[in-house]
């Protein structure tokens, strides 16, 4: 089982940003990165005669960054090229067999309440089970 608070965990190995974070926060400081469940609905993943050999773990980034877009973006690029391609490692003891982008880039959502600006990248989790 590949567990949301494991993919934070490396997220945060990657030194891209020194407050990764999971779930809510009632207030993001400047420069951090959140990462959520993202919300899809795949039917179980289920093989005739036999138990599938692998899963899909739905994953939306948030890069919280800076009133200045031009950093924001590099940053969201950043964090997409280092994820991008990546395949056959393990985070904790599950293996995962590659990473899924969903969009060719990051997706620019403008800014917060304070004018921080945010890009997202949503990305899907293939592991062995």
């Amino acid at each position: 089982m590949l567990v949301l608070s494991k993919i934070r965990d490396y997220i945060e190995s990657l030194k891209i940003a020194e407050m990764v974070y999971s779930g809510k926060l009632d207030s993001k400081p400047k420069h951090c990165i959140g990462v959520y469940n993202r919300n899809a609905r795949y039917p179980p993943r289920e093989c005739v005669g036999d138990e599938s050999s692998y899963q899909i773990k739905p994953i939306s980034i948030l890069v919280h960054w800076d009133k200045k877009q031009r950093d924001t973006e590099e940053k969201a690029w950043e964090l997409y090229l280092a994820l991008k391609d990546k395949e056959n490692f393990d985070i904790d003891s599950t293996k995962i067999q590659f990473i899924k982008m969903l969009q060719n880039e990051p997706v620019d959502v403008a800014t917060d309440e304070d004018g921080i600006y945010e890009f997202v990248i949503e990305t899907d989790f293939y592991y062995k089970v």
